[in-house]
């Protein structure tokens, strides 16, 4: 039985770019739908979303004093117009500003017919300190020059004098659809932003997280067999994708609801942890914290000699492999490490806290080949995190084969969970890259499945297929939390190939999972409910569980129906 696709292809899932979403708009045309008909479509649905905001009562409040509707020259301004004359037409007092004078026919035909209707039009600039609901209908997803000094200027100044008064349509004004990059100096900051039909994979970036706000997604009903067919799509996971995994027919490694009541602790995953150092020693504890959470059923551990004698007393499952001495700056010294009877493992974590020979010199000692070597020959899941990246990017100044050479002879699969200084030393020549295309080329490049840490993470398999995260608790952000990470997905990683298969999209599940554990503790009052500690534990309790409220954060992607009154 074929598994179905985690998750599915369709409108709340896909990630497109600017280029593909105006290719699907082209064929939508060609098949005979009026472009009126889109916009008008997209801009009532705006319209109605928008009016159940304004009913809550800080938005009430503000809409009060009034709406401004900037309008711009193509077709973004004509959506902006069709929301102008609704919000109009119910009772709200509406006036128009377009920054440039020209407009494309069908925008202008609606800026006459917004003007019949009576809404003003500002012939000067308007006061960035006005009291009222601005509405950013300038520049949409075919955004790709700066706005100009003016228009920038005075977005800047309106989130300065009052943030949290503006929405935008589609995109905010100022910023790349594709990327999340500013094409200027400035751009719109929205309160929320009305992503049209399908979400724009700029949107979810990092640097555009706080320029977009609350990213809403207008349904506007797209046809399915179009959407199937956006074959280079990542695709986006949110609250009620971990859920949908657990049920994904003979998906690898389904025994999120509960194991096989026949399984043996050796059939749930065994898995070896090489973490931690005298620098760095809570670092162990972090990633076996996350490891158990994963419901992995054997657990081993090669740690520092300070911390092994004592680990019963934290974690009394966790048998101790060895205890390991310290280089030199207090790392964890990899030449005494034994791997003997490594082939009867799953899987092995390296890196969490191990630190380096010398922070200050990219250098590798000879003396850590032959654990290189093991590792390289274990044909099991190999999982490389943090130091155990760094260390392997030290070895391209001594050894002749370098990092890439050693990932690409690898007998077995390898996961890589960097973040973006770790990412820049392993792979600098893609370090300045956008997040989902970065992880993608590192993975082609490598054969490695590659999670690029960040307030989004982006997930990549060789093959091509790529995930990004929609949401994540910035609460939670704190130092050690990518060691539950870590701990966690090499778990869950054991445990899928015990049961005989590992896929690349288990690394997204486990990354989502991690992230919506973040969303649960951060929900919770006082700065101690957000140590990582706390998100292994929920982790543990919580597995495959949606946030009681569907919304985990504040800057959660909502989807909103095109027919939603």
């Amino acid at each position: 039985m074929v598994s179905p696709p985690w998750p599915a292809r369709d409108a709340e899932h896909l990630l497109v770019t600017g280029a593909q979403l105006q290719d699907l708009e082209k064929t939508l045309f060609d098949s005979g739908m009026p472009v009126e008909a889109l916009m008008e479509k997209a801009g009532l649905a705006i319209s109605r979303r928008l009016l159940k905001v304004l009913r809550q009562p800080a938005w009430q409040r503000l809409a009060a004093g009034g709406i401004l509707v900037l309008v711009g020259p193509g077709h973004n301004g004509g959506d902006g117009l069709v929301v102008a004359r609704e919000l109009h037409l119910a009772g709200l007092a509406v006036r128009l500003w377009r920054p440039y004078p020209t407009q494309r026919p069908l925008t202008a035909a609606h800026w006459r017919h917004g003007r019949w209707l009576g809404l003003p039009e500002l012939s000067d600039p308007p006061d960035p300190c006005q009291p009222h609901l601005w509405v950013d209908a300038i520049f949409g997803i075919g955004q790709r020059r700066p706005p100009g000094e003016k228009v920038e200027q005075l977005l800047i100044e309106r989130q300065r004098q009052r943030p949290g008064a503006l929405v935008s349509i589609d995109c905010p004004t100022g910023l790349c659809a594709d990327t999340g990059r500013r094409l200027g100096q400035g751009a719109a900051t929205a309160a929320i932003t009305f992503c049209l039909g399908l979400i724009k994979q700029g949107l979810i970036q990092d640097p555009a997280l706080a320029h977009v706000g609350r990213l809403e997604r207008i349904d506007l009903g797209l046809p399915l067999q179009e959407l199937t067919g956006l074959a280079d799509c990542a695709l986006a996971l949110g609250a009620s994708d971990a859920h949908c995994y657990a049920a994904a027919s003979g998906a690898p490694g389904n025994d999120w609801q509960g194991p096989d009541p026949a399984a043996s602790k050796y059939k749930r995953g065994r898995l070896l942890v090489v973490a931690g150092s005298r620098r760095y020693l809570g670092a162990a504890h972090l990633a076996l914290a996350g490891a158990s959470a994963s419901g992995c059923g054997s657990l081993q551990a090669s740690i520092a000699t300070e911390m092994a004698a004592d680990l019963w007393t934290l974690l009394p499952h966790v048998v101790v492999r060895q205890g390991l001495g310290a280089t030199e700056m207090g790392g964890l010294d990899l030449a005494a490490l034994e791997l003997d009877g490594v082939e009867r493992l799953d899987a092995v974590l390296l890196g969490p806290g191990i630190g380096r020979p010398n922070p200050n010199s990219a250098f590798t000692p000879p003396s850590e080949t032959s654990a290189w070597e093991q590792l390289g020959a274990f044909e099991g899941l190999l999982v490389l995190d943090a130091d155990g990246l760094n260390r392997l990017a030290d070895r391209d100044s001594h050894h002749a084969d370098g990092a890439l050479a050693w990932l690409r002879r690898r007998s077995g699969p390898t996961w890589l969970t960097p973040h973006r200084g770790e990412f820049g030393r392993l792979f600098p020549d893609l370090a300045e890259l956008p997040a989902l295309e970065a992880s993608l080329a590192a993975a082609q490049t490598c054969g490695a499945t590659v999670l690029l840490k960040g307030a989004r993470s982006a997930i990549a398999a060789a093959d091509g297929r790529r995930w990004q995260l929609l949401e994540a608790c910035p609460a939670v952000a704190r130092a050690g939390l990518g060691d539950v990470l870590a701990g966690y997905a090499a778990g869950m990683g054991a445990r899928s190939l015990s049961q005989g298969g590992l896929d690349a999209e288990m690394l997204a599940a486990a990354a989502l999972n991690h992230a919506l554990a973040g969303c649960r503790v951060g929900q919770h009052p006082g700065p101690a409910g957000t140590e990582p500690l706390a998100v292994a534990h929920n982790l543990a309790s919580g597995l495959a569980r949606p946030s009681p409220t569907g919304t985990p954060t504040g800057r959660n992607l909502r989807k909103t129906k095109e027919t939603s009154t």
